[in-house]
């Protein structure tokens, strides 16, 4: 849902900032403005200097102009980190009951849970994401079923196999897992 929300601001705020500045570059090369246009010509400055201090002696003005662009800082910050945040796990730490712990990389751990879970009975496909904490890692897990297969079968499996396997090799107290099911799509059987 992120990535959707994320790639339609990106694509309004772009296509606002190229039509804007597109149209002011046109005008500035010589096009002739439309009439309800910010400024009328070539030579026009976009605020003049009446504008600028017309809310100059307004006690409101200046708290509401810093008010409004701290939010939008804010909020730019937000979106920044947001964008720039890791969602996959790099390494899991596995405890080895000496006291210290060993590194185990994130790739490998959803590439092994993806091929046992990708070998069930009924999965067609099988994509594993590991998101959270190094030491309480979660899996997001997507399977793909083929035609026929009982959804609760196939979950059943999922957990008491390939999800169990591999919180036990990894030495982890418990691996929450979010799983989506979906089936694949077949044409439809002709009934006799």
């Amino acid at each position: 849902m992120f990535r959707i929300v994320n790639r339609v601001l990106l694509g309004v705020i772009g296509l606002a900032l190229v039509v804007i500045g597109g149209s002011v570059l046109a005008v500035g090369l010589g096009a002739g403005p439309p009439s309800w246009w910010i400024h009328d010509g070539r030579h026009d400055v976009l605020l003049s200097d009446a504008d600028r201090a017309r809310w100059r002696d307004e006690g409101w003005w200046w708290p509401v102009v810093i008010a409004v662009l701290a939010v939008l800082v804010l909020l730019a910050l937000w979106w920044l980190t947001a964008v720039l945040r890791r969602r996959r796990l790099a390494e899991v730490l596995v405890d080895t009951g000496d006291g210290e712990g060993a590194l185990l990389r994130g790739r490998a751990l959803e590439g092994v849970l993806a091929d046992e879970a990708g070998q069930l009975d009924g999965v067609q496909r099988a994509q594993i994401l590991l998101t959270g904490r190094r030491s309480g890692p979660e899996a997001r897990v997507q399977l793909v079923l083929e035609p026929h297969v009982d959804p609760g079968h196939a979950l059943h499996s999922l957990t008491t196999e390939a999800l169990t396997h591999a919180r036990d090799s990894a030495g982890l107290a418990a691996l929450p897992a979010e799983v989506r099911l979906r089936g694949v799509k077949h044409r439809a059987e002709r009934v006799s």
